[in-house]
């Protein structure tokens, strides 16, 4: 996507570690400060604008957004569903609900270097000129050399909120490359950002917080890599765990589910890169890509087609994620899932648009090389899929129906003889926790007999 922006590349210098400081936190400092910039960040009530220092940067945030420290929160869910500011890098295992589909306003800003390339650098002067583009992710990505810190913002359905808020951002007076205290830990060398030019489908340097060990070799034959599809039990949750909680988890399950973009993917993924994906697959499990883009016209999330651009957006959906998918270093022949929430099906108006897309998304990633394949409701998406006539179909389902029954079949809302056999995933419980291993998740669960990579 595009920025108005001046590129420039960073030269490498050394940062402190990464300081906060709320405005409010010393009384004697506010009078000093311009008027309504004395807010406390993340007061209940607090009224007009807000400004947090984070690194080398003053932030403006907005009145009921809340400010998260990262590095004194690691297990915080960066969730992008919320108007919040998020500070500093996630830990390894952030605590986050098991579905979170839509988009809002947020932001996230941490530090450079961490794996993960930016689209834009810009120097910290331009930003008050700073366009977004409205985009199929909702998102923009930047980094301002200046500071060494990254930014990512999401946007709801329309990126001018977000633009203001980031053309308020400023350089502190007060940024130097030196601790801000003997307390602080030793100075960190922030390594130079990808270049903006690379390609996207490189694949990128695994995350900071990934455990370096090998993962053990998967035994081939019927539990193992070389079939289409697979049984067992399965498990989705919002953002791709750590790899020690994957392993402490293996002897539970086959498979587990990762969410590869979309302008409605909820949860920020800091451990999900091609790496994780690999060694992932080389403890054993089977994997269900799926891609959260925009939802029905009369679904309840806000990125949403209408019944005008359907098929548009069917086509656009699948070529955005088929680029996730081969980033991610899934090769082509794979399924991708489309995730579609429940919407009101007895609107035609509604679920003819619905059809209109899904006949586009699998025309298309079929062209684009991948497995086209859906998630919805067994009341809603699913359903009217399979009593559709005249449009392409998924080739393989993964429905939703949390009444506690563990079996692909027998469903009061789709004939056994839909998607059969070995083309059904089940979603029989919602969100819950589960310990495996020794380890807490977040998960919905689900019961498989289905296409998987």
């Amino acid at each position: 996507m595009r920025h108005a922006v001046l590129f420039s590349v960073l030269s490498g210098a050394a940062v402190a570690a990464p300081l906060l400081a709320v405005l409010d936190a010393a009384p004697a400092r506010l009078a000093a400060r311009p008027a309504g910039l004395a807010a406390h960040a993340g007061a209940p009530g607090a009224a007009g604008p807000r400004v947090v220092e984070y690194r080398g940067l003053r932030v403006p945030v907005p009145a009921g957004w809340a400010v998260h420290r990262l590095d004194t929160d690691p297990t915080r869910c960066v969730r992008y569903d919320r108007h919040a500011v998020y500070l500093g890098r996630p830990g390894p295992q952030q605590d986050c609900p098991a579905r979170v589909v839509g988009r809002t306003e947020a932001v996230h800003i941490e530090p450079a270097g961490n794996g993960r390339s930016a689209r834009t650098v810009v120097h910290a002067d331009k930003m008050a000129s700073l366009t977004i583009a409205p985009n199929l992710d909702h998102e923009t990505r930047l980094t301002l050399p200046e500071a060494g810190v990254t930014i990512t913002g999401v946007y709801g359905a329309d990126p001018g909120r977000l633009q203001r808020m980031l053309r308020g951002t400023r350089l502190s007076a007060k940024w130097t490359a030196s601790p801000a205290s003997p307390a602080r830990p030793a100075v960190r060398r922030v390594a130079p950002p990808p270049d903006p030019t690379a390609p996207a489908s490189a694949e990128p340097a695994p995350a900071a917080s990934a455990p370096a060990e090998p993962a053990p070799a998967v035994p081939r034959g019927d539990a193992g890599l070389d079939r289409p599809w697979v049984r067992g039990k399965g498990f989705d949750t919002c953002t791709a765990p750590s790899l020690a909680t994957m392993r402490a988890w293996k002897p539970s399950f086959k498979v587990t589910n990762i969410y590869i973009g979309g302008a409605a993917r909820g949860c920020a993924q800091p451990n999900l890169t091609a790496s994780w994906v690999r060694q992932v697959r080389e403890m054993g499990y089977r994997i269900t890509p799926t891609y959260v883009g925009l939802q029905a016209p009369c679904g309840s999330r806000p990125q949403r087609f209408t019944a005008k651009n359907a098929a548009k957006q069917g086509a656009k959906a699948a070529v955005n994620a088929a680029r996730k998918a081969r980033a991610l270093g899934i090769p082509e022949g794979q399924p991708i899932y489309y995730d579609m929430e429940a919407y009101d099906s007895k609107k035609s108006g509604c679920k003819a648009a619905v059809l209109r897309f899904v006949d586009r998304w699998v025309r298309k990633l079929e062209a684009e090389g991948y497995v086209p394949c859906l998630y919805s409701s067994a009341k809603s998406g699913i359903r009217d899929v399979g009593r559709a006539t005249g449009i392409s179909k998924p080739a393989a389902i993964w429905f939703a129906n949390w009444n506690g029954r563990a079996s692909v079949y027998d469903d009061p809302h789709l004939p056994d003889a839909w998607w059969s056999p070995h083309r059904r995933i089940k979603q029989y419980r919602g969100g819950h926790k589960e310990k495996h291993g020794g380890v807490t998740l977040n998960i919905d669960s689900n019961i498989v007999d289905g296409r998987v990579y």
